[in-house]
Order: structure tokens, then C-alpha cells, then sequence
């Protein structure tokens, strides 16, 4: 029965897959690129979960706790980018979830990434990144089991 049981929990983490939540926050609401990335996630396997539009960051953060995701994915095509992202990885901080990733997409200046990665943002997916790219990234940091190497989430936000 035990030696059943085991098999049974070994199996099921084993088969756990990618969960990724996708939003978009404020009062942004062009919605084609997270549809489309949500799909192109799901077609990859990973679970996906799309908040939609017009979130906050407390909303973003606690969906992804009860949710126990891999990865928060913002998407922003209204230049506030810079603005929600801190808002967000405060919250990450403040919740202690260093193991999800923080990625950020969307109509984004490249002189904009390396603010985004101070604030705190893992990885940033300018306009025409191509589905591989964002796929082989997820996969290269989460795995296929799930969960990112743990970041130190004590360090304040340092602009």
C-alpha cells in the first residue's frame, strides 16, 4: 500500500507542470500579446492562468500565491511599465516569493530593460521576440518541475 502510494505521489510530481500567470495591470487594455503568449505557453505545455486586464499589483501578487505559480508574467503596452513592475516585485519581496520569476513583455524601450532589471524584473520580452525564445528562457530557469532557483528577496528596491 505505502510502496503504491509513493509511486503515486512520485508520478504526479513528476508530471507537475510549468504554472505561469500572465496579467495585465492598470488601465492598459490592448490584449492581443498576453492571449497570444498565454496560448503559446499552452501549446508548450505549461498551465497558464490569464488575470486579464485592468489588475493591481496586490490582486497580481495574492492570485499568484493562491495559485502557486512559477512565473508572473506582465504584460504592458501603455508605458507604465516601470511604474507597476516596482509595485509588483515590492509586493514579491514583501510576500517573500523568491522561487517566481518576474517577467515583463510588451511595447518596452530597450534603454527601459536594464531599469526593469534593477527594480527586480528577471527577464524582459521586447516586440517580436520569437515563441522559442520566451519558451527555451522559461524552461532554461524553471524546468519542466517547476520553481526557479531561489532570489534573495530581503534586498530593497535600489533605482
Amino acid at each position: 500500500m505505502l510502496s503504491k502510494l509513493r509511486n503515486e505521489v512520485t508520478t504526479a510530481v513528476a508530471d507537475k507542470k510549468v504554472k505561469v500567470l500572465i496579467a495585465k495591470l492598470g488601465l492598459d487594455g490592448h490584449e492581443v500579446g498576453p492571449i497570444k503568449i498565454s496560448r503559446w505557453l499552452t501549446e508548450a505545455g505549461m498551465e497558464v492562468v490569464y488575470l486579464g486586464r485592468y489588475q493591481t499589483p496586490e490582486g497580481v501578487v495574492n492570485s499568484a500565491i493562491q495559485e502557486n505559480v512559477d512565473i508572473i508574467g506582465l504584460s504592458f503596452s501603455s508605458g507604465e511599465h516601470l511604474h507597476y513592475s516596482s509595485l509588483v516585485a515590492d509586493k514579491m519581496r514583501e510576500k517573500k516569493l523568491g522561487d517566481v520569476l518576474l517577467l515583463v513583455g510588451g511595447t518596452i524601450a530597450r534603454s527601459d530593460v536594464p531599469k526593469l532589471k534593477a527594480i527586480g524584473v528577471d527577464e524582459v520580452f521586447l516586440p517580436l521576440t520569437k515563441k522559442d525564445e520566451i519558451i527555451s528562457y522559461i524552461t532554461q530557469k524553471v524546468g519542466q518541475e517547476g520553481k526557479a532557483p531561489r532570489k534573495n528577496t530581503d534586498l530593497p528596491f535600489q533605482p
